[in-house]
């Protein structure tokens, strides 16, 4: 059931009496009130991993933008290659601050030429928005923000399809990874993508509150399960896959994020921080976000100092259990010297150390994926 603590001043999204009939705990998460689950973590997280489940992500930040021009003048505010982009396809990206510190990670939808949708996340929309329209300065786009207008529901797992399909008219299997469209939902209109936050196959639904609830009652009626923001995140910790205001920020690099592999320093132009990214590509970086995996059953999390041989060198971003993994695993930075696979660590919990482990990531892989 709801909480009671929760204010009555958080937003809801379009889905929240449909969410609150399934009995969600519900939470604060960045001014919005979400459910953090409903029937388990644990059945939530193992649902998406071996069946299909669904999450309500209307809180995040949904633009478009039109106009001549648009890819280039997007170009200046991302490290990544969008003239690399074809219509139908996506880049996952990073904006990027004077000295290469990310504002936020967002994905980049190309629908042709000059038309874009962007996916942000719910805490930096307003600053994203700002920072957008700000650098783009007075040109003929069209800037349009339908986050408020457009529920977004993400269908995760290895049964999406069969799931999903029944209820979409364009044919799901001939949409690539990161492949989009425009299609129709149960009849009304909508945008698909091949995307997620979860390590899994699946898609995200944008599409209009009516069409929306009507989808969440069809998948449900589906067994499609239900999940909240807590098995959303031990699924995209296990898939390393990094949150933002924890594992990156304005003071993170993405080549100190392990985001080496967006930033296309070969292309030519300039956008916003190259001349950093371009000097840390050269003389390396200082520290470095590793995957941790813990010897015992101790949990690391957010903000624990990790050391070596005694001496404090950095802090864990996130860590959990992974129920898939089984093992208590963390993301963390740590000076360079200290980043290569194998190297042993210590995290301080309640003023002890615990020996860690510097493991490869991501510490899980779908082969549905």
């Amino acid at each position: 059931m709801a909480n009671s603590n929760v204010s009555d001043s958080l937003l809801r999204t379009p889905l929240y009496d449909l969410i609150i009939q399934q009995k969600a705990r519900m939470t604060a998460f960045s001014g919005w009130e979400m459910p953090v689950q409903f029937t388990g973590l644990k059945v939530e997280h193992h649902a998406v991993r071996t069946g299909v489940g669904m999450f309500d992500i209307s809180h995040m930040g949904k633009f478009t933008l039109e106009g001549e021009g648009l890819f280039p003048m997007l170009q200046s505010l991302v490290p990544s290659d969008l003239e690399r982009l074809t219509p139908g396809k996506a880049q996952y990206t990073v904006l990027l601050n004077p000295d290469g510190g990310i504002i936020d990670d967002i994905i980049v939808y190309c629908q042709g030429e000059e038309k874009a949708v962007i996916i942000v996340n719910a805490a930096t929309k307003d600053k994203d928005k700002k920072w957008i329209l700000s650098n783009l300065g007075a040109t003929s786009l069209n800037f349009t923000d339908v986050s408020s207008q457009k529920v977004l529901l993400a269908i995760q797992g290895p049964e999406t399809v069969e799931k999903l399909q029944p209820l979409v008219e364009a044919d799901l299997t001939q949409l690539s990874f990161f492949g989009h469209t425009d299609t129709e939902v149960l009849g009304y209109p909508a945008f698909i993508a091949r995307t997620g936050y979860t390590g899994e196959d699946g898609f995200e639904v944008m599409i209009d509150p009516e069409g929306g609830q009507e989808l969440w009652r069809s998948l449900l009626q589906a067994g499609v399960t239900p999940c909240g923001l807590g098995a959303r995140d031990t699924l995209r910790l296990e898939a390393a896959m990094s949150l933002y205001g924890q594992d990156i920020d304005d003071h993170t690099t993405p080549l100190e994020a392990g985001l080496k592999w967006l930033v296309h320093l070969d292309k030519k132009g300039e956008f916003m921080g190259r001349e950093v990214l371009e000097k840390q590509a050269t003389e390396g970086v200082k520290r470095r976000l590793v995957g941790l995996e813990m010897e015992g059953r101790h949990i690391a999390r957010h903000g624990y100092s990790v050391a070596s041989e005694g001496k404090i060198v950095g802090e864990v971003t996130s860590g959990t259990i992974g129920p898939t993994v089984g093992k208590a695993i963390a993301l963390a930075y740590v000076p360079t010297a200290l980043s290569k696979i194998g190297t042993m660590v210590e995290v301080e919990i309640r003023g002890k150390l615990y020996p860690a482990k510097v493991v490869k990531k991501p510490f899980y892989k779908s082969e549905n994926r």
